[in-house]
């Protein structure tokens, strides 16, 4: 019964978060930013907001420092928004698994397409 409430209030959080950060939080430092997952702790005490971050390392730190700076009008605004007796404390975490995945990705697409090179230089022989 717990992890199932913990992960209906995730999914909540998940989707009032990504609006807050698409239409609430104001700041020009912020970048294209995506959450990506959410977990909350067994108690609902905590929740870890994934965010994935478009843009170079720079964009990244200062997309995360406002972020960061803006976690507690995102709890109150949360606990507004999906009315909680006890809103989770929220921290921002880079999410670098859409990185890692593009860079598989173009290692793939190399790796295929000196496969294809190496085939055709077999045929011509």
């Amino acid at each position: 019964m717990v992890k199932h409430r913990a992960s209906r209030l995730a999914e909540s959080i998940k989707e009032e978060v990504s609006k807050m950060i698409r239409e609430e939080v104001k700041d020009p430092r912020l970048g294209f930013v995506t959450v990506t997952d959410v977990e909350v702790a067994e108690d609902l005490r905590h929740a870890r907001v994934f965010v994935s971050i478009l843009g170079e390392e720079e964009d990244v730190k200062n997309s995360m420092d406002v972020l960061t700076r803006a976690s507690g009008f995102v709890r109150t605004e949360l606990g507004k928004a999906i009315r909680l007796r006890h809103v989770p404390e929220i921290s921002f975490r880079y999410d670098k698994s859409i990185e890692h995945g593009a860079h598989i990705s173009k290692l793939l697409r190399e790796v295929g397409v000196e496969g294809d090179s190496s085939d055709a230089e077999k045929d011509d022989e």
